[in-house]
């Protein structure tokens, strides 16, 4: 029986798990594995010569992310909006529970509102991770103006 390619694993899991998520769906460009939602990717997975890259867009944690020996900005540009890949080669040992915290991050940073509050509804209620309401003094200073002025 031929040797099981741990990396082949890891790509599986992280497909497996990114295909969870509400309407996610599964392409090909570029001869590499994207999961996207709502037609826009959130993850790529590709498999070159033994190495597996995973990138994600990691607003929140990307700094973080970059920290890590395994991980830079994506090429092309990306990496200023706040893409990062991680590139695992043989015998290394990815991260899988950081790795599947960072996939929930992107799929959240990607995905519309309404999906995000169905997959909290999911995970039994949690909080949304949405920005937080814009006082009305800041969203309407037209009117706070001409309360002065009437004065």
């Amino acid at each position: 029986m031929p040797d099981v390619d741990p990396l082949a694993n890891v790509e599986t899991a992280i497909r497996d798990r990114a295909m969870t998520y509400p309407q996610a769906t599964e392409e090909f460009p570029w001869g590499h594995r994207a999961i996207k939602v709502k037609a826009k990717i959130f993850v790529i997975l590709a498999m070159n010569d033994g190495v597996l890259s995973v990138t994600m867009k990691l607003p929140d944690s990307g700094r973080y992310a970059l920290t890590q020996s395994y991980a830079q900005p994506t090429g092309y540009g990306l990496g200023k909006s706040g893409w990062v890949t991680c590139a695992f080669r043989p015998g290394d040992d990815p991260p899988m529970d950081l790795l599947e915290e960072w996939l929930d991050e992107s799929y959240r940073t990607i995905a519309p509102k309404k999906l995000v509050l169905a997959l909290n509804a999911r995970l039994g209620g949690a909080e949304p991770m949405m920005e937080a309401p814009v006082p009305k003094a800041v969203a309407k200073p037209q009117a706070a103006k001409k309360a002065r002025k009437k004065k």
